[in-house]
C-alpha cells in the first residue's frame, strides 16, 4: 500500500509538504523530528491529508498532480 499525503506547517501554515510514503506514521514522525532537508526549516507539521493507493504507480501519479498547478488547485479546495 502506498500513501500520498498533505502536510502544512503549524508555524508556516502557507507551506505545504507534498509526499509519499508506504509507513504514514514514521514518515509524518520522520518530518516532525526534522529529518527531511526541505521540511526541516518549516516544522512542526500537521497531517491536513492522505489518501491510499493499493498500486504504487497510481500513488506516484497522484502525487506528481498534486504538485503540478491544477493539483495544487484542487487539494486547496478540497482538502485544505
Amino acid at each position: 500500500m502506498c500513501v500520498v499525503y498533505v502536510l502544512v506547517s503549524k508555524q508556516y501554515p502557507d507551506r505545504i509538504y507534498i509526499g509519499l510514503t508506504e509507513n504514514i506514521a514514521q514518515r509524518t514522525s520522520e518530518h516532525n523530528a526534522k529529518k527531511s532537508s526541505y521540511s526541516r526549516k518549516y516544522g512542526p507539521w500537521d497531517l491536513a491529508a492522505y489518501t491510499t493507493f493499493s498500486h504504487k504507480k497510481k500513488a506516484i501519479e497522484f502525487e506528481r498532480y498534486l504538485k503540478s498547478g491544477s493539483g495544487f488547485a484542487f487539494m486547496k479546495k478540497h482538502f485544505l
